[in-house]
Formats: C-alpha cells, sequence, structure tokens
C-alpha cells in the first residue's frame, strides 16, 4: 500500500472537507493500493469520520485503511514559516511531515500554509542529492489537455540551472503521471521571438536550445497557457505565482458573470436551460480541482500541497495522485534525470 500522512487540520475547510475527501479516495480506490494517516486532533478527526458513515455515498468505507495520530497544535497561515515548522513539534503539519522522513508515509498531504508545507518539506523531508531548488508544480488545465506550470510559490529568485532542472523534472512528472510522450517544454516569456525576455530567460533560453533531454518548443506567452501551447512550462516562481493566479481569478470571474448573466431576465433563464447540460460538460476540462494539488518536486519523498480553499474532490484526487507518483518512483527518475 502507498501510505499517505494527511494533515487534517489544514486549509479552510478542515478537519471536515479533509476527512470526506480521505473517505472518497478509500471508495474510489477499489484495488487497495492507498491507506491514510490523518494526523490531527483525534476528537476533531473521529466526529468527522462518524458524521462520514451517516453519508449515504459515504458509508461504506474500509476503516482499515485508516489511521488517526493526534496532534494537538495547528501552524496557522499567518505563522512565520519557518519559526512555525522549528517550534510547533506537535502541529499536524510537522509530525506528518516527519513520518514521511522516518519512514512511516510515503507522501504528505496539506492544505495549510503554503510557506509551511515548503520549508517543511525541505527541511524535514529535505531534497534529492543533486537538486538545487525545489519548485511548485501545479497541473492547470488548457484548452488542449492539461499542462505543468512549474515553479508557481516556491523560489521566487532562481538561477538559469535551476530552470534547466525545473524543465527535466517537468518532463519526468508529465511523461509518468500524466502519461505525455515527449512532453513539450516552453519558457514563460513576453513574446515568442528568442531575444525577448528578463534577464533570467534571456540566460536560460539558449541553454534549454542546448539541452538534452528536454523537448524544447521556444518560449511560451501568457495566452500560450491558457491554449495548451507547452506541456510544462518553466519559469521562476515570481512569474508562475503570477501567472497562476490571474489564471485561476479569470476562470472564477467568468463563471460569475455568466451565471449572472442566466440569471438577468426571463429570457436568459430559458437559455440557461437548454445550455447548461452542454456547458457543464465542456467547463469541466477547466476544473484544475481534477488533477488534485501541486506537487514539491525534488525532494527525497512526495509533499503535495493542495489549494487552502479545498474541498473533498481536490483532496480525493490528490490522494490518487499519490498512488501514481509512488509506483513511478518519480524521485528516482527525477534524480535519473538530473544527474
Amino acid at each position: 500500500m502507498v501510505r499517505v500522512a494527511v494533515d487534517a487540520m489544514g486549509g479552510d475547510n478542515a478537519p471536515g472537507e479533509i476527512v470526506k475527501g480521505v473517505v472518497d479516495a478509500l471508495i474510489a480506490d477499489t484495488d487497495k493500493k492507498l491507506s491514510v494517516i490523518l494526523v490531527g486532533r483525534e476528537a476533531d478527526v473521529k466526529r468527522e469520520l462518524e458524521a462520514c458513515r451517516t453519508e449515504k455515498n459515504r458509508s461504506a468505507f474500509d476503516e482499515s485503511r485508516i489511521r488517526i495520530v493526534h496532534a494537538d497544535d495547528v501552524i496557522e497561515t499567518g505563522d512565520p514559516p519557518v519559526v512555525a515548522i522549528r517550534n510547533k513539534k506537535e502541529s499536524s503539519l510537522v509530525k506528518a511531515l516527519t513520518m514521511v522522513k522516518e519512514g512511516e508515509a510515503e507522501a504528505f498531504v496539506s492544505s495549510g500554509s503554503t510557506g509551511a508545507v515548503l520549508v517543511g518539506g525541505q527541511l524535514i523531508v529535505g531534497r534529492l542529492k543533486g537538486v538545487q531548488r525545489t519548485p511548485l508544480a501545479p497541473i492547470i488545465p488548457t484548452l488542449n489537455g492539461a499542462a505543468l506550470l512549474i515553479d508557481c510559490g516556491a523560489n521566487v529568485d532562481a538561477k538559469p540551472e535551476n530552470l534547466i532542472q525545473y524543465a527535466h523534472m517537468g518532463t519526468v512528472y508529465m511523461k509518468y503521471i500524466m502519461g505525455v510522450e515527449n512532453p513539450r517544454v516552453g519558457i514563460l516569456n513576453i513574446g515568442v521571438e528568442e531575444e525577448k525576455g528578463n534577464a533570467l530567460v534571456k540566460a536560460t533560453y539558449p541553454l534549454l536550445k542546448e539541452e538534452k533531454g528536454i523537448n524544447f518548443i521556444g518560449s511560451v506567452e501568457a495566452q500560450g497557457l491558457v491554449e495548451g501551447a507547452a506541456d510544462v512550462i518553466v519559469t521562476d516562481a515570481f512569474a508562475g505565482n503570477v501567472a497562476l493566479k490571474m489564471y485561476e481569478a479569470t476562470g472564477k470571474a467568468l463563471l460569475t458573470l455568466m451565471k449572472d448573466g442566466f440569471k438577468s431576465n426571463v429570457g436568459s433563464k430559458l437559455g440557461a436551460a437548454l445550455a447548461l447540460p452542454s456547458l457543464k460538460g465542456k467547463l469541466k476540462k477547466f476544473d484544475a480541482s481534477q488533477y488534485g494539488g501541486a506537487p514539491m518536486l525534488g525532494l527525497k519523498g512526495l509533499v503535495v500541497k493542495s489549494h487552502g480553499s479545498a474541498k473533498a474532490k481536490e483532496i480525493r484526487n490528490t490522494l490518487m495522485q499519490c498512488i501514481d507518483f509512488s509506483e513511478q518512483n518519480i524521485p528516482e527518475k527525477i534524480s535519473g534525470a538530473i544527474s
């Protein structure tokens, strides 16, 4: 079994949605490859599990594949990450990460403080030999499927050699987890011409062109993210995080405008009734929760950060993602790619 330590107290909807997501993953995992360690305040976790037993669609789950580990403390979003990791040893986040370090679990999942997850992943789980920086790499939906945006929040200041490693990590992930043969790698830029970009992009571009094992296709502009111009988009975390936040916010704004428009008059309501069945199917393509959380690549174990507002669906898909990551032995493949 793939053992996943879950921070049951992390995120806006913890522990309720976290526990529901765990239960849903166990039900979906009919091959019984997954076991979960729920780390958090035991009374709260047990209460949520009991609530799941009374729900029709969640009542039949295998409790033998759930273990609860009590943790008194919680790292809050406003806590300074380094201080929190060092001082809150009894927090759910630190105890769950320590389980990965000590071999009690193969993976860690949290919707809690992004900063604490990033710091804890490096200080507790540790980097693979040869890895200079460990990027956060979410899967983003595109018109042509999905792409990996790497880095989107871990390393604001990066060097060309860091982006080269990101390209290798992203190639491994898209090939073995997403099933994309020979993934196309692009670098996020303000134009497609080779001479464009800031100092980092201009220094990295020629290196990516010459790098063996990378299917480099050149620069990708912001609209290329949506269009699916590349399977892996490498960037520093500053640009990546700005792009990701705008991407997500624009999607939410468009949905809000559509809903308001459909409700504006009788004619639009009638039109909505006719269009919604087809529209829902199309919009599912841009539901990022279907891909789970963002893995922190380059560590000795799997560390995955889901959205702070994650609900059961995203948690379930994140846990299923952990099975593939472990079975494909992604850390070993990343080590081989960057060595």
